[in-house]
C-alpha cells in the first residue's frame, strides 16, 4: 500500500467536528450513545455467553450468530469510542494513521456483517437442518472474513492517496469517505466515480440478496400449513428485513451520491444508523424473539443467582 503518508501526515486535517457543531448537543448525543454502545456490547456478550456454554442450541443458526455478535462487538467500537472520549474529554485529535485505519477496519467489519446478515437470512428459516454441518460452519464464515478484509483496501488506497494542503475540521464524528475526501485540495472526480462503481457493487448486491432471501423465506412461510405461527414468523422476518434495509438504506444515501452533494447533518444522522443503531439493535432482534435463546439467557441468570 503506497500512499503520500509523509506529507499527509504532516498537513493531515487532525481534528472532528463531533456529534453536532452545538456543544449542549454534542454532550446529550454523547450520552445518548454511550448508553446504546454500552446496551449494544452487553447485548452481544450475552448472546455469545449463552451459545458457549449452552450447547443444546449448538446449530448453525445460533453458530452464525455467535459470529454476528462477536463482529458487532468489533464493529461499533471501530468508530464509537474515539468519538465518545473525544467528546468527553474535549480534544477532537486524530492522526493520519488512526483515520486511515479507522476507515478501512469499519469498511471491513461493515462489509463482513453484510455476508453475516446473508447467512443468517439463508441458513436460519430454511436450509440449515438439512445442508449444514459441523465441518461446513467455517467455510461462510471464513469467505466473509477474507472478504471483507481484501474488498475495502481499495476504499482506503483511494481516498487516503489523495493529497490534503492544510489543516482542516473533518465535519463528522469518524474517519468516513465523504468528509474526509471533500478536503483534498486535489481534483477528486475520478476517485469518487471509482467510489460509487465499487459500492454500488457491494451495497446494492448485498441488499438485493437480503431482499430475494427473505422473499423465499416468506413464500416458504406461506406454502406451510401452520397458520396460528404466519403472523409470527411473518413479524419476525419483517423485523430482520427492517433492520437490514435501514442499514443498507441510510449506507447508499451516504455513498451511492455525488460527494459535492454531502451535508454534514445528513451525513452524521445517516452514520448513526449504519454505525450505531443497526449493530445495536441485532441483539434485541435475533435473540429477544426467539423462544430458545430467551430460555437460554434465562437458564443463564438463574444460574448466575444460584452462585451469588
Amino acid at each position: 500500500m503506497v500512499l503520500n503518508s509523509r506529507n499527509n501526515i504532516d498537513i493531515f486535517p487532525d481534528t472532528f467536528e463531533g456529534f453536532s457543531d452545538f456543544s449542549f448537543v454534542n454532550a446529550f448525543s454523547t450520552s445518548i450513545f454511550l448508553i446504546t454502545y454500552i446496551f449494544g456490547v452487553m447485548g452481544d456478550i450475552s448472546i455469545i455467553t449463552v451459545i458457549i456454554k449452552d450447547h443444546q442450541i449448538y446449530t448453525p443458526m445460533y453458530f452464525f450468530l455467535k459470529n454476528l455478535s462477536f463482529l458487532d462487538m468489533h464493529y461499533t467500537p471501530v468508530t464509537m469510542p474515539k468519538a465518545i472520549v473525544n467528546a468527553i474529554l474535549g480534544s477532537k485529535d486524530i492522526s493520519f494513521t488512526e483515520c486511515m485505519a479507522q476507515l478501512y477496519l469499519f469498511f471491513t467489519m461493515a462489509a463482513t456483517a453484510m455476508a453475516y446478515d446473508n447467512c443468517m437470512a439463508i441458513y436460519r428459516p430454511l436450509f440449515y437442518g438439512v445442508i449444514m454441518t459441523r465441518n461446513l460452519y467455517w467455510e461462510p464464515v471464513s469467505t466473509s472474513w477474507i472478504f471483507g478484509a481484501l474488498c475495502y483496501i481499495f476504499h482506503a488506497v483511494n481516498t487516503f492517496s489523495l493529497p490534503f494542503c492544510g489543516p482542516n475540521v473533518i465535519d463528522h464524528f469518524f474517519c468516513d469517505i465523504p468528509p474526509v475526501m471533500r478536503l483534498s485540495c486535489a481534483d477528486y472526480q475520478v476517485n469518487e466515480e471509482l467510489i460509487f462503481i465499487y459500492s454500488s457493487c457491494i451495497i446494492l448486491g448485498a441488499s438485493g440478496l437480503t431482499v430475494v432471501f427473505h422473499i423465499c423465506i416468506i413464500s416458504t412461510i406461506i406454502q406451510t400449513n401452520h397458520v396460528q405461527g404466519h403472523w409470527k414468523a411473518f413479524s419476525t422476518c419483517s423485523s430482520y428485513l427492517a433492520n437490514g434495509l435501514l442499514f443498507y438504506g441510510t449506507g447508499i444515501s451516504m455513498y451511492l451520491r455525488p460527494i459535492s452533494n454531502y451535508f454534514p447533518i445528513r451525513g452524521r444522522l445517516a452514520a448513526i444508523f449504519y454505525s450505531i443503531i443497526t449493530p445495536t439493535l441485532n441483539p434485541v432482534i435475533y435473540c429477544m424473539r426467539n423462544t430458545e435463546m430467551n430460555a437460554a439467557l434465562k437458564k443463564m441468570c438463574h444460574q448466575i443467582q444460584r452462585k451469588n
